[in-house]
C-alpha cells in the first residue's frame, strides 16, 4: 500500500514542478519510466476531476495537461486560450466583484479554487 502511495508522491511532484504544459509520456519519461503508465493515467484522470489538472487535445491529436494550483483567495483564477491551450494564473481583484455578482444576482456560487475564462492570448489574438 505505501509502495502505492509513494508512487502517486513522485508522480505529484514531477507534475507540480511542470510549469508548462505536458502529456502522460512526459511525466513517464521524467520518472525515468520506473513507474507505470496506467498509474500515471489513472492518478492524472483523478487529478483532472479534482479541477487540479486542466486538459486539452492539442492540435497534433496529444491529450495535454498543466497543473492548476488550488487557491484560497478571492483574486485567484486562470486564462486559457482556445488556440494554443496555454493556461495563464492570475491574481486580480476584479475576479471577486465578478464572483460577488454572479452569487447575489444569480444564485450560483462559483468554485473559486479554478476559475478559469476561456479567450484568445495576445500571440494568438494578433
Amino acid at each position: 500500500m505505501s509502495y502505492k502511495t509513494k508512487q502517486k508522491d513522485l508522480i505529484l511532484d514531477v507534475i507540480k514542478k511542470e510549469k508548462k504544459e505536458f502529456t502522460v509520456k512526459d511525466i513517464y519519461k521524467d520518472l525515468n519510466e520506473k513507474t507505470g503508465l496506467t498509474t500515471i493515467y489513472r492518478l492524472v484522470d483523478k487529478l483532472v476531476l479534482d479541477n487540479l489538472l486542466a486538459k486539452h487535445i492539442g492540435n497534433d491529436g496529444l491529450t495535454y495537461y498543466q497543473y492548476l494550483e488550488k487557491c484560497e483567495e478571492d483574486n485567484h483564477f486562470y486564462l486559457r486560450c482556445e488556440c494554443c491551450k496555454k493556461t495563464i494564473h492570475i491574481d486580480c481583484d476584479c475576479i471577486k466583484e465578478l464572483t460577488d455578482h454572479i452569487n447575489k444576482n444569480h444564485n450560483f456560487k462559483l468554485n473559486k479554487e479554478h476559475i478559469i475564462i476561456d479567450g484568445l492570448c495576445s500571440k494568438c489574438g494578433r
